[in-house]
């Protein structure tokens, strides 16, 4: 069941996983702009998350970090209950935290695969059940997934150290090729993507794809 509302006088409240790096910090920073007010979930880096925070209200905004290991219910859930704490509930959850390690299949360590699928698959799940038990009436979930799920080759291309990483000029070129716009996308690029699914003018656009990638097909 969906939790009220939030009142016209509050702020409403974006969760943002993986918020401290790529995707997930410009989501976060654009939605702080906008008026919401960001918990930043991280696993590990506690140094960056705080960064990123700090970032957000040395402008005028309201933001914390949280450490949550998103595979994990418990974690998640304190995740969430400290937004409510913090700042009253829950409007919008982000969810850009993941893993990604690129090798052949045989080269691929199974304890890799095993990190990868605790993260992604799992991961995701927990994020995204606890959302529908905690959004606001009226709030909204955005996951993210890769343009690899409709090509048989190279992910989709957005530059973020988690892509960029192991990477030579060549491998990156590849990609950056694939769209009309010949061009790597940013993070800022999918955060203003976001901004609109999170916003009332997006609400519309309910249980979809929207493949915001540059264009390729």
């Amino acid at each position: 069941m969906s939790a009220e509302p939030t009142s016209p006088s509050a702020p409403r409240v974006a969760v943002v996983t993986g918020g401290w790096r790529g995707i997930g910090r410009a989501t976060a920073a654009r939605l702080a702009a906008d008026g919401f007010a960001v918990v930043i979930g991280y696993a590990g880096n506690r140094d960056l998350a705080e960064a990123a925070a700090r970032g957000i209200t040395a402008v005028g905004g309201r933001a914390v970090a949280v450490r949550a290991d998103i595979a994990d219910e418990g974690q998640v859930a304190e995740l969430f209950r400290a937004a409510a704490t913090e700042f009253g509930g829950v409007d919008v959850v982000v969810h850009a935290a993941g893993r990604m390690r690129l090798a052949p299949i045989a080269e691929l360590d199974l304890a890799e695969l095993d990190t990868m699928h605790r993260s992604d698959i799992r991961g995701t799940f927990v994020v995204a059940r606890e959302a529908a038990r905690t959004l606001r009436r009226g709030g909204a979930f955005v996951g993210f997934s890769s343009s690899v799920v409709s090509l048989a080759f190279a992910p989709g291309p957005t530059a973020t150290d988690l892509f960029l990483d192991g990477k030579d000029e060549e491998t990156v070129a590849r990609p950056a090729a694939q769209p009309p716009l010949e061009r790597l996308g940013t993070p800022v690029d999918l955060a203003d993507v976001v901004a609109f699914l999170a916003s009332p003018a997006g609400h519309w656009v309910n249980g979809q794809v929207v493949r915001a990638n540059g264009g390729i097909v």
